[in-house]
């Protein structure tokens, strides 16, 4: 068999943006996006996506640009995700949420060549414009006009070169799209969400993303032509591959540019939603909602980002939402961890299947290996449920690296063939894994190692409490002991001290690990996608002093 070997026929570059071609041909007249009132077929969409890709060629991107977005969950946001890869340059999608400096410092780091900006978020864009070094040449702007949002000016600042609608209109629909000379070009370039305060830009190609977005599709037994309600921003990890899934499977975009729990609600009631995704922040939303009521059908949501706590999986799971819990980060493209769902524990009752399902699980079917280590020894820890370690990765979904930081990319992309993911776990005895914590985040008090994920599962349990974080505050004689932040439900007639948040948690967890402050905030800091900043919070902790000294407590 020496003598056969890859030829051109059998070594095409793989890439998910053949996924549109085929949805064209699949599922041409079947609705692809709905917007407000605005609604496109997967033919339309095609068209539209080539028509882009053809205008960014002839206006002199080329293959290896960066072009960024500054949008929210909007149909150009989904159509940029095929139309700028096709002209061969690499998609950068950008937190709306981050100020001005931070944009200006990503668009001089990625040296973005053209910048598609949301009608909201001109101000935003023209500031970060406005800080750039006189040495430095500034992308591009194209303005996203939004038409269906009232009270959005008509007028185009003329520091924009022209409109989205308008290079989509004079793009040529039969143009070739330019695909991959290598599965190994990098087709995003994706931030990092900013919850340890030192983004980083994270590059994968486009063999991680088409076999990322499979492995997703598998492992949520996603079929065809479901109904996704956009409530995952797709700024995010590119919305855990899923932009590019739904034209694998043909399904229906629901785009929503904000939304709260009464928008949900009303968009599975008006659509008929099937599946959605999002961080426990919105699980927390839809369960503590005055509109909460029992769904007419089962709606699949996909959550991940932070460990939810099994208090919110168990509420939601209630309502008739199906919960399905998983594990990435923007490094891995998506979810390479999920909790694969064994028909046994269907028999247990809702409080232990919660608790099962809040576990982080296993590698999805095209990881190579997904592991826990001892950070001194390198070698495996026990499947006891308790001793911890640091999750590790290998596999086609890791990124290529850091751009332009090598010694951050050879940190956790180690010669020993492993990706160090910084987060810390453990394994139980069935082989499922369960984060404990980011690495930055345990709490060490008079030698414990203290979970603050465990000490927030117990407060989301207490009836009275909306959003829960622990974090280390400085003290003189353990170290660090236990501060929590917590916001409280809205509708409370009394809302408890801090003296009785403690007792709670007394009551349910050994002394060392009951907080030992506690803080009341009307809302927790949190990014976009809903994880909680708590380097913020370990900043305000710290600026309290010794919680030995009683320092007064905000």
């Amino acid at each position: 068999m020496e003598e056969l070997k890859s030829r051109p026929a059998n070594s095409s570059p793989l890439t998910p943006l053949g996924f549109l071609d085929r949805a064209a041909t699949v599922y041409g007249d079947c609705t692809s996006i709905i917007y407000n009132n605005t609604s496109y077929t997967w033919s339309e969409t095609h068209r539209r996506c080539l028509q882009l890709a053809s205008s960014l060629s002839s206006t002199g991107i080329k293959t290896g640009h960066v072009v960024s977005v500054l949008a929210p969950n909007i149909p150009a946001m989904y159509e940029l995700h095929f139309a700028v890869p096709m002209s061969g340059s690499v998609l950068n999608s950008i937190n709306t949420r981050l100020d001005a400096r931070t944009v200006s410092i990503l668009l001089c780091h990625s040296e973005s060549k053209l910048l598609f900006v949301d009608t909201l978020s001109q101000s935003l864009a023209l500031e970060a414009i406005s800080l750039f070094p006189p040495n430095e040449n500034p992308p591009l702007l194209v303005l996203i006009k939004d038409d269906e949002d009232d009270g959005v000016s008509s007028t185009i600042d003329s520091r924009f070169c022209c409109t989205y609608e308008s290079l989509v209109e004079k793009g040529n629909p039969g143009f070739k799209w330019i695909r991959p000379e290598s599965e190994w070009n990098p087709i995003v370039l994706n931030y990092t969400s900013g919850t340890t305060s030192s983004p980083k830009g994270v590059v994968h190609c486009h063999r991680a993303v088409f076999i990322n977005t499979v492995d997703s599709l598998i492992h949520w037994e996603v079929p065809k032509q479901p109904v996704y309600l956009w409530t995952l921003p797709m700024f995010h990890a590119n919305g855990w591959s899923f932009t590019w899934g739904m034209a694998a499977v043909g399904g229906t975009n629901i785009c929503v540019r904000k939304f709260d729990a009464r928008i949900i609600y009303s968009l599975i009631r008006k659509h008929g939603v099937t599946h959605m995704c999002g961080a426990p922040v919105v699980l927390n939303m839809l369960s503590n909602s005055p509109e909460t009521k029992p769904l007419q059908n089962p709606v699949q949501i996909l959550t991940a980002g932070a460990p939810p706590p099994a208090a919110v999986l168990s509420r939601t799971e209630s309502l008739g939402f199906i919960v399905s819990h998983g594990y990435g980060l923007t490094e891995t493209g998506g979810l390479v961890v999920s909790c694969a769902w064994k028909r046994e524990w269907n028999k247990f009752p809702l409080a232990e299947r919660a608790r099962l399902k809040a576990r982080q699980g296993v590698r999805t079917l095209t990881v190579t290996e997904a592991d826990i280590v001892d950070p001194e020894s390198g070698l495996s820890v026990k499947r006891d449920g308790s001793s911890l370690g640091e999750i590790v990765l290998r596999g086609p979904c890791i990124m290529l690296g850091y751009l332009k930081d090598p010694n951050a990319t050879s940190k956790c992309l180690k010669e020993d063939g492993w990706f160090y993911t910084g987060d810390v776990g453990v394994i139980h005895p069935d082989g499922y894994m369960e984060i404990k914590d980011r690495s930055k985040d345990v709490i060490i008090s008079g030698g414990e190692n203290l979970s603050s994920v465990e000490v927030e599962s117990i407060l989301y349990t207490h009836p009275a409490i909306n959003e829960a974080a622990v974090v280390a505050r400085p003290d003189e004689y353990w170290g660090e002991t236990p501060c929590a932040f917590v916001s409280l439900k809205a509708e409370l007639t009394r809302k408890p001290s801090e003296i009785e948040i403690m007792e709670y948690c007394r009551a349910k967890l050994p002394h060392y690990m009951v907080p030992k402050t506690v803080v009341f905030k009307d809302e927790l800091p949190k990014t976009s996608t809903g994880k909680i900043l708590k380097f913020v919070l370990r900043e305000i902790a710290k600026g309290m002093g010794s919680s030995s000294t009683r320092v007064s407590r905000m």
